[in-house]
């Protein structure tokens, strides 16, 4: 399946005023420097029936550029499904890199799976199929853990979020980053509750919780971008 041919799923993924808008995003400046491996497994990821989790390309390149910035090599993926911005960060870290990533449902995550073997970066994975915060808190139990981690994705269930962001601001170090997706929540942060479908309000209200909080925490400098479904871009200062 070719690009063109999934134009209007993409746009799904974004906030820009029109489809032929962030098609030209896509094609101009993200599908061009996408690494065949991401290819492979966003389309693979295309015919999946909630392939709308997945990470939006144009976001994904933003956070390997940050991964590069910090010079990550120990990571945190709370939430991974088919894995691209899994195997994103596998590529993009060294190859003594390690990722911890979290995930319920390991039938996704093997969706992706033969793509990230055929990439070569299995090595650096550390799979865990459970809930996150028993597997943060597990961290946290060993003190070495606590500021070890350069990098940190977060796209998994939003009612966590604020649980997730105090563990990570302990196992983040100081001047590492944390990236929460779906920041903006289909737009329906900035929608009257009547407008918004009764299976998003939920969400919308977590999200606005998280989003308060976020800009109100000294112990972060952020960036909130309008990529994807929005990302939250966080690096920790204290």
């Amino acid at each position: 399946m070719g690009d063109t041919t999934k134009k209007v799923q993409n746009y799904s993924k974004g906030l820009l005023q029109s489809k032929e808008l962030y098609q030209y995003v896509l094609e101009t400046s993200v599908y061009p420097r996408e690494p065949e491996a991401l290819k492979e497994i966003r389309e693979v990821t295309a015919s999946h029936p909630m392939s709308g989790m997945a990470t939006a390309p144009d976001a994904g390149q933003l956070m390997a550029l940050l991964l590069n910035l910090v010079n990550a090599k120990k990571t945190i993926e709370v939430g991974v499904f088919t894995g691209y911005s899994l195997l994103l960060t596998a590529l993009s870290i060294p190859d003594d890199g390690k990722i911890v990533a979290i995930d319920l449902n390991r039938d996704s995550y093997e969706i992706g799976l033969p793509i990230i073997r055929k990439a070569g970066v299995e090595h650096k994975i550390n799979f865990i199929e459970s809930e996150a915060l028993p597997v943060l808190d597990k961290l946290l139990e060993d003190h070495e853990n606590e500021g070890s981690f350069d990098f940190a994705f977060v796209d998994a269930d939003k009612v966590n979020y604020l649980n997730y962001h105090e563990r990570l601001m302990k196992l983040v170090r100081v001047g590492g980053i944390v990236v929460y997706d779906n920041t903006l929540w289909g737009a329906s942060v900035a929608m009257p509750d009547d407008l918004v479908p009764e299976i998003m309000r939920p969400g919308k209200k977590w999200t606005i919780e998280l989003n308060k909080s976020l800009a109100a925490d000294p112990r972060i400098q952020i960036s909130h971008a309008p990529l994807g479904d929005g990302i939250t871009i966080c690096r920790r200062i204290q």
